[in-house]
């Protein structure tokens, strides 16, 4: 069965099909009593209007595009918060899933291909060469990493000013031997671990890393090397929650008790952390402030001839219950 037209919605209606795009589009032109009875046949049909279609024929569209990988959660956190900041800003969105099966550079096309004039890209993969040559045909904005790429807005948390405030936090609890769970290649891990290993070292401690990464499989990897040797470790900071969780998850099995145990920091501070049987300590990015520069980095670049920027906001740590003062 074919899909019905607006060809089809006005020899329903008895209109012609002008007259259906203009109820479509909510524009001036049409009574109500025609409105009416375009809408109840365009129903009955089960037609939909072709959005994309009516995108491509605008000479602009006011769409920024989105990258997001469907598998982060916090990145999902600031999907939600760039919508908020689009709308007040008269954009919208489109987005496009960074998948196991479906590549960045995929989902930047498909985002290319709705004549998207932005493009924020949340804690791409793509290298600075790559991000340089995208910019050079609209603006593109960077969230949540940390890169220098000709014609690129930034934008991003501090953080390794994130990772000092989860090793002062753990100080000040009075642990002193503190592991950090790497993140692996991913965005942030670099300034997270330097962070933690700075903190470390001007309190006068010695820096223990595991390797990581940034899922829950991670996570549990990272928790069963320590588990082979814990040696005298009090605390862990992992690099974001998702991995905390199967970190925790993990050593909780194991019998040890946390944090009465082993102190746990993740970061982010995700959906995922605030779950009442998890009560993540965490590491805050302030999402609300990231969409709403990115977006204002995004117009300002659209409309005017502004250089490209990197815009650092502040994270804060949000204490719960799995970090406790040290029982040693």
């Amino acid at each position: 069965m074919s899909r019905p037209t607006m060809e089809d919605v006005a020899a329903r209606a008895g209109v012609s099909r002008a007259l259906v795009s203009i109820v479509y589009r909510d524009a001036p032109g049409a009574s109500e009593a025609t409105r009416a009875r375009v809408l109840e046949a365009g129903a009955a049909l089960g037609y939909h209007p072709d959005h994309r279609a009516r995108l491509l024929g605008r000479t602009r569209t006011r769409l920024l595009g989105v990258t997001f990988d469907v598998q982060a959660p916090f990145q999902g956190d600031l999907v939600e918060a760039l919508y908020a900041a689009a709308e007040s800003s008269g954009y919208d969105l489109a987005l496009s899933a960074v998948a196991r099966t479906r590549s960045e550079a995929r989902a930047v096309q498909s985002l290319l291909d709705y004549r998207c004039e932005a493009l924020i890209l949340l804690g791409p993969q793509l290298s600075a060469s790559a991000l340089a040559d995208l910019a050079t045909h609209q603006p593109v904005v960077v969230v949540a990493r940390k890169v220098k790429a000709a014609g690129v807005d930034v934008v991003r948390t501090d953080d390794v000013d994130g990772s000092r405030q989860a090793v002062r936090h753990l100080i000040d609890l009075g642990h002193r031997n503190i592991l950090h769970v790497d993140g692996g290649k991913a965005p942030g891990a670099t300034e997270r671990r330097t962070g933690y290993r700075n903190a470390m070292r001007r309190a006068g401690l010695t820096p223990v890393v595991l390797p990581g990464g940034s899922t829950e499989d991670a996570g549990v990897n990272a928790a069963q090397t320590f588990l082979k040797d814990p040696g005298e470790i009090t605390a862990a900071t992992i690099f974001n929650d998702r991995a905390a969780v199967g970190f925790l998850n993990t050593v909780r099995d194991s019998g040890l008790r946390v944090p009465d145990d082993l102190s746990v920091i993740g970061y982010d501070n995700t959906t995922l952390a605030t779950l009442t049987h998890i009560d993540l300590t965490t590491i805050a990015q302030p999402t609300p402030a990231l969409a709403k520069l990115a977006v204002e980095r995004a117009t300002v670049r659209l409309t005017t001839k502004t250089p490209p920027t990197e815009e650092v906001v502040a994270p804060h740590l949000i204490p719960r219950s799995t970090t406790a003062p040290s029982s040693t």
